[in-house]
């Protein structure tokens, strides 16, 4: 049996799923559905089989008998929409997960997931070892860094740019330093995966989180050092930016896919 994706969001990223989803290498899943904003209905239309619903309306989305969807959009598409999906019982795989760094919201989403028998997933985007800090966490973690580094101008949009001269800057800087909380708050379409980072492992406020611009590289980075009692972890992942949004990471689609295939698999990493 088929599983059934939702997919609210056609940027980049949303794109790349959506191309994926309907392609022959999709195993054991399909795009049912694509909420997209009004402005970018044709588009989308212009990239989906005529079988896949393309609509503006979230409650049209959500009533189209899915399996899960997949959140692609932005913070303010999980603010609006999580609650919604939530209470329909279905999973939502969020990857604006920054959204969350607000306590009340988060409280809200995982009461109307205990609540109406939906879940919260949380790809790993463009990183890896969260599997690692969730265990570490079990052992008594006791300090987590979280590092991003990124070409200056994927910087562009945020507080950065009225701190720093993005376009000219030749020496490596780092534009924050602070908490996940922070991070999460002012950075949003940056640092998502800061909150990520926090919430598998001490939290938003105990995480320490440095967001740098180096012009001499051109890939996104990302970089964890965590430390428990009895074991330390150090990761980082590079990846190529989407042409279109250098703020995000190619691979974080691909993360994408990869969870909502796992589900299908008879042998399964989790």
């Amino acid at each position: 049996m088929r599983r059934r994706i939702g997919l609210i969001g056609f940027g980049a990223i949303g794109q790349s799923i959506a191309a994926y989803l309907q392609s022959p290498r999709a195993n054991g899943v399909e795009l049912a559905g694509v909420c997209t904003r009004s402005d970018r209905i044709k588009q989308a239309r212009a990239n989906l089989s005529s079988r896949v619903l393309a609509t503006d309306n979230v409650e049209r989305l959500i009533e189209s008998d899915l399996d899960l969807i997949i959140e692609a959009a932005g913070h303010n598409a999980v603010v609006e929409n999580a609650e919604p999906v939530l209470r329909a019982g279905l999973e939502f795989f969020v990857l604006s997960i920054g959204a969350l760094a607000d306590p009340t919201l988060r409280k809200r989403v995982e009461h109307a997931a205990r609540s109406y028998g939906g879940c919260i997933s949380i790809p790993a985007g463009a990183l890896a070892g969260f599997d690692g800090l969730r265990s570490m966490r079990e052992a008594g973690l006791s300090a987590v860094t979280y590092t991003s580094t990124k070409p200056p101008l994927a910087w562009l949009g945020t507080p950065a740019e009225r701190r720093f001269p993005l376009a000219t800057l030749t020496t490596r800087t780092v534009i924050f330093q602070g908490t996940a909380t922070e991070a999460a708050l002012n950075y949003p379409k940056n640092a998502n995966l800061a909150a990520a980072v926090a919430m598998a492992g001490i939290g938003f406020d105990a995480t320490q989180v440095q967001l740098i611009a180096d012009p001499a590289v051109a890939e996104n980075t990302g970089r964890v050092v965590a430390q428990s009692a009895t074991a330390t972890l150090e990761l980082q992942m590079s990846s190529s930016a989407f042409g279109s949004n250098p703020k995000s990471s190619e691979i974080t689609a691909s993360s994408v896919i990869s969870a909502v295939e796992n589900r299908n698999a008879t042998l399964r990493f989790v």
